[in-house]
């Protein structure tokens, strides 16, 4: 038997294709839900046999905006709030790419949250995932505008008093037409919601709920990461078609998670379009992108 014959196969991870394994380990905590949604996105794209050249990941500042530097596909990290405007572009200028921005709460629902509901209001064909951790998780834990009630933060040691906003609310209110809410948890339910809101023409956000283990979780004391788990898993009750209004997020209370919003309305580009056949008639030609 040759020397060769007796080598072991060389081993690889699943997600090869998906992945950036050069990059791996990850920077994130131990405990940190970010690698289980970094896996969903991937699992989502598997679902939706999508190539890599067909879709582009887009994400801001903050622990959740590294997930594109993760991934094995033409990704950029832009400044903090900005990635949805950034993405806003890059549809426009190739609207057959599928454009998905992953980024945190604070990122997207605080500094970026103008773009946010402009974004929805006018229903760009975007993905967003939201990965609520309810803190500013990599600046200090200060407290965020997704920070619950009474929780305890750097910046509020004695508990928070502003009352947070529930983004899936705040999505639906602004006309996103799909909204989804899952925990870290819900691994298999979390593949799905990601790859229906990729499939779904028009502004799509799926929130979830993954709390910082470090800063948050430690200092209001909740325990281990399997504590966490625990908690979703007694804790999340789920209620698809729930109404918005309805899906406020308490200290540690119970939690409504699920499909909430699943419309059809004309997207951005094809009320563009619709609008300028009708003022310029024949003379006018469908936008289809600035990148053929």
């Amino acid at each position: 038997m040759t020397k060769e014959a007796t080598l072991e196969p060389e081993l690889s991870h699943p997600m090869d294709d998906l992945l950036r394994m050069d990059r791996i380990p990850h920077i994130w905590c131990p405990t940190c839900g970010l690698g289980t949604v970094v896996t969903a996105f991937a699992s989502a794209i598997e679902k939706l046999q999508l190539g890599l050249d067909d879709i582009t990941v887009v994400s801001g500042i903050g622990c959740t905006g590294r997930v594109a530097g993760y991934v094995k596909i033409d990704s950029f990290h832009t400044t903090h709030g900005r990635a949805i405007p950034f993405a806003t572009g890059l549809h426009l200028a190739n609207p057959k790419l599928k454009t998905v921005v992953i980024s945190g709460d604070g990122d997207l629902i605080s500094i970026g949250g103008n773009h946010f509901i402009h974004a929805a209001r006018r229903n760009v064909d975007l993905t967003v995932i939201c990965v609520n951790n309810f803190i500013y998780a990599m600046t200090g834990g200060q407290v965020a505008p997704t920070t619950p009630l009474t929780a305890n933060a750097s910046t509020m040691p004695y508990g928070n008093f502003e009352q947070p906003f529930s983004i899936p609310y705040l999505a639906d209110s602004c006309g996103a037409v799909y909204v989804a809410r899952w925990s870290a948890l819900h691994v298999r339910r979390l593949v799905t919601a990601i790859a229906e809101a990729i499939a779904k023409p028009g502004f799509s956000v799926v929130e979830v709920i993954s709390p910082c283990s470090t800063l948050y979780s430690r200092r209001n004391r909740l325990g281990s990461g399997l504590d966490l788990m625990r908690f979703y898993h007694d804790n999340c009750e789920i209620k698809h078609g729930a109404d918005t209004r309805e899906l406020a997020i308490g200290f540690q209370e119970k939690i409504t998670v699920g499909k909430f919003i699943d419309r059809d309305r004309p997207t951005f580009v094809e009320s563009m379009n619709n609008w300028y056949g009708k003022v310029f008639g024949d003379e006018y030609e469908p936008y289809e992108g600035s990148v053929k």
